[in-house]
């Protein structure tokens, strides 16, 4: 069956899709996106995605190309049509197409000229060997700009991270700021536990990109009374960790082995980690509460 997009207004089959030459998403990566998980027909943490989204949009001044009720109704539109149990929603939303120029096009018709485009990827959700073996993470240094807490589709510092760690044979790449802390993952968000059991995470400051399942499994790790901490760590600190963790949309929470050719731990994914991704998984199945509002 061939796969749905949905373009500007239109829903149209995958390798149809297009956009025009001019949209400053393509020119400028003058645009922002989410992506959502959608694991058993049923869309995980979407109420905070949806958030960050209007957020992100909100801070580059770029108007909704729709309501978000309307856009909910697009995605429920686009699950039905496409048919795929687990897979990954991609939304993209641009300031559209005008004549190259930095400056912002001038608003005739506001909310009209932005540009949405969603897909639907077919997704292997389960995550099973990552969970039985741990996964492998190396560092690099942080090339990003100072904004990156707005979800923008500028991401060519993350490309190269990501690539470096594919040809490292690892899993991801964790980035180092100019201080020698790192900030977090080229996709996901960085986590050790300490040897005194603290659950340490960098703080929700400009300098990251505060994730959705970050959000949640924070919540959910304070509703177990477990001590937490919001600061910078660097490598080294990790390297001495007792357990470590990525987590992302995509991802949801997966244990790291080695980091930097350091083992953690016992070289194996450990008992805290497994609590903790259970606790989220309990609640992206609908068995525990009410999605969580992501607030900036």
């Amino acid at each position: 069956m061939s796969r749905i997009a949905y373009v500007n207004g239109r829903y149209v089959p995958l390798q149809d899709a297009a956009v025009h030459v001019e949209d400053r998403g393509y020119q400028f990566a003058d645009g922002v996106y989410e992506v959502i998980a959608l694991r058993g027909n049923r869309l995980v943490d979407a109420q905070g995605h949806y958030d960050r989204l209007w957020r992100s949009m909100g801070e580059l001044q770029i108007e909704p190309p729709m309501t978000e009720a309307a856009m909910k109704l697009v995605v429920d539109q686009l699950i039905r049509r496409n048919r795929l149990p687990d897979a990954l929603i991609y939304m993209q939303v641009t300031r559209g197409v005008a004549a190259r120029d930095f400056k912002f096009p001038k608003s005739t018709n506001p909310g009209r000229e932005s540009a949405l485009v969603i897909t639907v990827r077919p997704a292997k959700l389960d995550h099973t060997a990552q969970l039985r073996d741990g996964v492998k993470v190396v560092t690099t240094p942080d090339q990003r700009w100072k904004r990156r807490d707005i979800k923008s589709v500028a991401l060519l510092p993350q490309v190269l991270a990501k690539q470096k760690a594919a040809e490292a044979g690892a899993f991801e790449a964790w980035m180092v700021d100019d201080d020698g802390f790192i900030t977090e993952g080229s996709s996901s968000n960085a986590w050790i536990l300490t040897r005194d059991k603290k659950l340490v995470t960098r703080q929700a400051t400009n300098m990251i990109l505060k994730g959705v399942t970050r959000t949640s499994l924070l919540r959910f790790a304070e509703e177990q009374g477990i001590a937490i901490e919001e600061r910078a760590f660097t490598p080294e600190e990790a390297y001495e960790a007792v357990e470590a963790f990525v987590s992302s949309a995509t991802t949801f929470l997966l244990p790291i082995v080695e980091i930097d050719g350091h083992v953690i731990g016992n070289g194996k994914p450990g008992s805290f980690g497994e609590k903790l991704r259970a606790a989220y998984m309990a609640y992206a199945d609908g068995e525990r509460g009410d999605d969580t509002r992501w607030v900036a």
